[in-house]
């Protein structure tokens, strides 16, 4: 499996970063002194929240708000930074943020991996903080119960790891990527290569705490079943701060079966992908296939493309063989392609390590940055004519620094009524499309020079993908299907990119939102709006 490599900025960067975070002095900024004033008033008394503070005054301030911000895009001087930083130690300093900031007049990011897409967990263009919640990853697993309570504050790799140091035979459908949060992914709907058998994470949570407007911790029944469907799958940064959520663990067999092999154009890629979406599908439910088309530099010097495709089964390499070489011959899939190890250590594998890596590193929280880059997502409905995906693979070579991943719907999938979660994208959909434009250059002429590349080829895939709307995964959001923008709530643009991510279900959203959130407090550039704040222009 290709590795992207993930390169830091450069130490001018980080520099000038840091310089811009401190240019504006706490203390002549009477509404933060005022917050922070509120804060511990609003504190249980046993839990200290002084040391969960950090402000531009504070040493480590620089380094706290660059520990969890991971698309460099996001690291230039001109970025909005955060008047304050609170990296919650206990659930009443999240209750106090929320109601302090609301009392003053502050607007809230909130913050767990740190991976959206867009930065809008850590960058808002109003005076705001930001809400830290890296240290609130606390995981208890009953084995017993088939279930485990995570807090929003872990990462997914910490997840699996301790799911499987309790048992070796369940596991839970999330990110293939460990280091991503569970705060953000749950509550978009996140996937993973067991979503075929098992559904999104959003189809296997039985509860969840949450803090809303008013500072008050609620449970699945406190919030009432119309809040709880709402977060479980529309966003939860539009309706309170998740805590914490409660997940029904999934039975798995003692060892599973991985592989990737890659194709290039060469090698017939063209043939095998448009047989792929055909195939992929309609596999039995225990089988993910992804398809991931890149440039690849050869040994000669050459580029072409290849095209990577990584397999997950519910099972052993034997069984697996005799399903994909009938159904998929052109991939040629062979018993040395295949490794079967147990489902944690498949984590590790589908984390782009190589076999046999300890499962110690889905624990590793890296620091900082990674790459820049800009995401956008597509679903497909019907298969592409071979000739298109020819045409295709041949314009991604003219870009070089953008790659797909084609991920296989159908399965449990499409026996989930569109309308169970806020997450819309069920039956119908033979797979979705993410688009990953990554750069090193540094500067705003290199930032959109690549921004206008990954437009002109989400440009390229319109006659191939979904229509009225052309939909589009929350989780890899992209403002360009639409933002409110200077603080405002405009109804025409939320329906527009509600209407993406959310298709019918974006009305009911609109409803749980203005009856929990009616003053719109927890808001964003694409968060759900309440009627009361709906302007037609």
């Amino acid at each position: 499996m290709k590795q992207t490599l993930m390169k830091f900025p450069s130490s001018l960067a980080v520099v000038l970063f840091i310089l811009s975070t401190l240019w504006l002095s706490t203390t002549s900024n009477p509404i933060l002194k005022n917050f922070l004033k509120c804060l511990p008033q609003q504190t249980h008394s046993n839990y200290s929240i002084s040391e969960a503070i950090y402000t531009r005054q504070n040493a480590t301030f620089e380094s706290v708000l660059l520990s969890y911000i991971r698309n460099g895009r996001y690291l230039t001087p001109t970025t909005p930074k955060p008047l304050a930083i609170v990296t919650a130690k206990h659930e009443s300093h999240v209750q106090a943020t929320v109601i302090c900031a609301k009392r003053h007049g502050l607007q809230i990011r909130i913050r767990s991996g740190g991976h959206d897409y867009e930065g809008l967990s850590y960058v808002s263009h109003i005076p705001f903080v930001i809400l830290d919640m890296f240290h609130l990853r606390a995981i208890h697993v009953d084995v017993a119960d088939e279930s485990a309570w995570v807090e929003s504050g872990a990462i997914v790799g910490e997840l699996y790891y301790e799911i499987a140091k309790n048992s070796k035979v369940h596991g839970f459908s999330a990110a293939a990527g460990p280091t991503v949060g569970v705060g953000g992914h749950f509550s978009g709907g996140g996937y993973g290569v067991m979503m075929r058998k098992y559904g999104l994470t959003v189809d296997n949570i039985e509860d969840a705490k949450l803090v809303n407007v008013n500072g008050t911790v609620l449970d699945r029944k406190s919030m009432g079943e119309d809040l709880f469907w709402a977060i479980r799958g529309g966003g939860g940064a539009s309706f309170g701060v998740i805590l914490s959520w409660k997940i029904k663990l999934l039975p798995l067999p003692a060892k599973v079966t991985v592989f990737n092999i890659g194709r290039t154009l060469e090698q017939g890629a063209t043939d095998v992908l448009y047989r792929w979406q055909h195939v992929a599908p309609k596999l039995p439910k225990e089988i993910f296939i992804r398809a991931m088309p890149q440039v690849l530099n050869t040994s000669l010097g050459n580029k072409t493309v290849e095209v990577s495709f990584i397999g997950f089964f519910l099972g052993q390499s034997d069984e697996l063989l005799s399903l994909i070489n009938r159904s998929l011959p052109e991939l040629g899939l062979q018993k040395t392609d295949c490794y079967e190890m147990s489902w944690v250590e498949s984590t590790v594998f589908w984390a782009n390590y190589p076999v046999g890596t300890s499962i110690d590193v889905l624990l590793e929280r890296p620091k900082g940055p990674t790459d820049n880059f800009k995401g956008k997502s597509d679903y497909v409905k019907e298969p592409i004519p071979k000739q298109d995906i020819e045409f295709i693979l041949k314009e991604l070579l003219k870009i070089e620094n953008l790659w797909m991943q084609w991920n296989p719907y159908g399965g449990r999938m499409s026996e989930i009524s569109e309308s169970e979660t806020p997450f819309p994208h069920r039956a119908g959909n033979l797979f979705m499309i993410q688009y990953y434009m990554s750069w090193e250059e540094e500067g705003i002429e290199a930032t959109n020079k690549y921004l206008a590349l990954s437009r002109k080829f989400y440009k390229i895939m319109t006659p191939f993908v979904s229509k009225r709307p052309r939909e589009a995964f929350q989780n890899y959001r992209d403002l360009d299907i639409g933002a409110n923008l200077d603080n405002q709530t405009i109804f025409n643009i939320a329906r527009v990119y509600g209407s993406k991510y959310f298709e019918g279900n974006f009305e009911r959203l609109v409803h749980v939102k203005t009856e929990v959130d009616p003053q719109n407090f927890f808001k964003h550039e694409q968060s759900i709006p309440p009627l009361a704040q709906y302007h037609l222009v």
